[in-house]
């Protein structure tokens, strides 16, 4: 059943923030195939066809029941979009009504968490911030995800409200924090703490 969307393609972080499907096993059910040609490489990264949100819910939910040709089949079949439902040998039924429902809600969810977050070069080196902040998204996401309770970030965070939490969070799932916020370095143009001279000799011996 194909899902109303406002993306044609998603990466594989999206769709694990809009599925719920954890990041590993969206990329394994990619590798058996259980999502065929609606899945394509570009710059290095997999973009999955928005429509195929729906199957890969079902396939990963699926994969203690089905073999996996049996899942690969039913993906397909998922797929469809006048498809109400999949049964599957009469012992395995799927509502798709309902997992398109999840879908949706966790796209919405996604576009709300995007909204949420600004980025801004000459706010905190263009970190992704919580809109009207300069409070970092992923910081909030890691201290969620590092086991501090939402009281605590709060409290760090006073200018934050409980739903710019699971905000963040979600940000955080689809767009992962890469290598250092640009910016210059801190230590770059600063006074050294100490200087001198060394001869080699004085050196400890490899």
């Amino acid at each position: 059943m194909a899902t109303p969307h406002s993306r044609e393609t998603v990466t594989a972080n999206e769709a694990a923030a809009i599925t719920r499907v954890p990041l590993k096993q969206v990329h394994r059910i990619v590798d058996a195939g259980l999502l065929g040609d609606r899945v394509r490489l570009k710059s290095g990264k997999r973009l999955i066809d928005a429509n195929a949100l729906v199957p890969l819910f079902v396939a990963y939910r699926t994969a203690d029941l089905l073999t996996p040709e049996a899942r690969r089949v039913l993906a397909g079949t998922a797929g469809e979009p006048a498809r109400r439902q999949v049964r599957i040998d009469d012992l395995v039924v799927v509502d798709l009504v309902s997992v398109a429902a999840e879908v949706k809600k966790g796209l919405g969810a996604l576009e709300r968490a995007v909204a949420a977050v600004t980025v801004d070069a000459k706010i905190m080196g263009g970190a992704p911030c919580i809109r009207g902040t300069r409070i970092p998204a992923h910081d909030a996401a890691e201290m969620l995800a590092n086991g501090d309770t939402p009281e605590k970030v709060l409290a760090a965070y006073p200018r934050l409200k409980r739903e710019h939490l699971e905000l963040a969070r979600i940000y955080a799932e689809a767009y992962p924090r890469r290598g250092r916020p640009p910016g210059r370095a801190s230590w770059r143009g600063a006074e050294p703490k100490a200087s001198g001279a060394v001869k080699l000799s004085d050196l400890p011996a490899a």
